[in-house]
């Protein structure tokens, strides 16, 4: 029993030496993502009705905006975020809302979305951006694929993430104002998707988001998936409807980030519970070997395990 207070104290120890390596790391080299400028978007407001022609016509309207923000980081002297945008404005690419301002948001389907009767809506986590959206981009379309017909992939990437290593990346602020935008965006999916059943996953630092989120959205399931902590005690806390699904990769470096939190003057600084512990409540899943970024890589077992939540059937258990 003696051994739990000191326990304790080495987590808190930890985790401050995390915050003061985060505010240490020196952000030099590069031009931020946030400092590249770009035109308003012509086409921000809310989804149109879910058919076929009138989505035809906003993929039409956000590649039109993505090739306006290309030319404009052209002008601005970044060619590497022009390439990354020209890549983005593929005519096969289905974009719903497109904003290259502040570092840039965007929402893509994947799939079907007129026809789909199961929708995932993909939430990331922290150092995801326009200039590495490959990486979210091959997540959304390995699970649309393990899915299959009449389901469709809403990858989300509709607020600012914080960098991997950062103060922000410990901290609630970003995910508390992407709640507000996540519950929006829902609530305008279920709007014209109602029989559709619609699943939030959520990695990383997106729980975080996904749980601020929780209590306002309508949706069949929520999963969390390589999460540091979601910043409340439970599932309960959480006051939703959905069922809450956990789980993290054996190799997952998340693992060793204490979950506890720390009141400091200014700011709170951890997320709390494990939510993959027996405490949590959630219902864990088997998700495989594997590391932080590869809960969504082909043919792997939290992959198959993901799409079967998706679709309303029962995953495979965590190994003991």
């Amino acid at each position: 029993m003696a051994s739990r207070p000191r326990r304790s104290r080495l987590c808190r120890a930890l985790l401050a030496a995390f915050v003061v390596a985060s505010v240490a790391v020196p952000v030099s080299g590069a031009v931020r993502a946030a400092d590249v400028p770009a035109p308003a978007p012509t086409v921000p407001g809310p989804l149109p009705a879910a058919t076929s022609s009138a989505l035809a016509e906003r993929w039409a309207a956000t590649r039109a905006d993505i090739a306006a923000a290309a030319r404009t980081a052209d002008g601005h002297g970044d060619g590497k975020r022009a390439d990354a945008l020209r890549i983005l404005a593929d005519p096969a690419r289905h974009f719903i809302t497109f904003d290259g301002r502040d570092g840039g948001r965007t929402v893509e389907v994947f799939g079907d979305l007129a026809r789909a009767d199961r929708i995932a809506v993909l939430v990331p986590g922290a150092g995801t951006s326009v200039d590495n959206y490959w990486r979210l981009k091959g997540g959304a379309q390995a699970l649309q694929r393990e899915l299959g017909n009449r389901s469709a992939v809403v990858a989300w990437l509709g607020y600012e993430t914080p960098a991997t290593v950062s103060l922000s990346a410990a901290t609630s602020g970003r995910a508390d104002d992407a709640a507000r935008e996540l519950r929006g965006f829902l609530g305008e999916l279920t709007g014209v998707k109602p029989a559709a059943r619609t699943s939030l996953l959520c990695h990383s630092y997106g729980s975080v988001v996904c749980a601020r989120a929780a209590a306002g959205v309508e949706v069949a399931d929520i999963v969390l998936y390589g999460s540091p902590g979601v910043g409340v005690d439970d599932v309960a806390a959480m006051h939703t409807r959905a069922a809450v699904w956990a789980g993290r990769g054996g190799d997952d470096w998340i693992a060793d980030v204490p979950h506890v939190r720390l009141e400091l003057p200014t700011v709170d600084v951890g997320f709390g519970a494990d939510p993959v512990s027996d405490g949590f409540g959630a219902h864990t899943f088997d998700a495989g070997s594997g590391g932080h970024s590869d809960y969504l890589k082909p043919g792997s077992v939290p992959l198959k395990n993901i799409a079967r939540i998706v679709d309303g059937r029962t995953p495979d258990a965590p190994h003991a």
